[in-house]
């Protein structure tokens, strides 16, 4: 399966809600706006989107799918911030007769799921806000191949 990431879009800095209610910004809506037309562009489009709880994820993932014309994320509590890599491979075996699943959610999670998967453990990737990154995944195998790595700049 192709497993796609994409990171919330940029969002408040601070809310007295706490970190879970902190919502996009205008730029993080644009930076959504902007991964969708990529990947409707490039014919990337994932078969399914998962994403964090956490309300920045939501609105980018929510934003993402209705910019692209595909069906509504579907919300899963382990894509949460602090996911372990080991634990969302363990959960993305649930959906590996899906050609390509779009995942949403936080850093430094992203980067280590990256690094877990690519064997390397050497931490040098990183995923910055709006950016979106493909691996090749065959679950439960604990490996992949990077497919690509889009900086969000590059994606309007």
């Amino acid at each position: 399966m192709e497993l796609i990431l994409l990171r919330h879009g940029k969002a408040e800095n601070g809310y007295p809600g706490g970190d879970a209610v902190r919502g996009l910004v205008e730029k993080g809506r644009q930076q959504a706006r902007g991964a969708a037309k990529a990947a409707k562009a490039a014919r990337q489009l994932p078969s399914i989107v998962l994403t964090s709880p956490l309300l920045r994820a939501r609105q980018t993932a929510e934003i993402f799918c209705e910019e692209a014309g595909i069906p509504g994320p579907i919300i899963q509590s382990w894509l949460s911030c602090g996911m372990s890599a080991s634990q969302a491979a363990n959960e993305l075996v649930a959906y590996q007769d899906f050609e390509s699943v779009m995942l949403v959610g936080h850093e430094p999670d992203f980067s280590q799921l990256i690094d877990w998967f690519l064997g390397c453990g050497c931490g040098g990737v990183e995923v910055k806000k709006g950016a979106m990154a493909c691996l090749l995944i065959r679950p439960p195998s604990q490996r992949g191949q990077l497919q690509w790595l889009v900086p969000p700049a590059l994606l309007g």
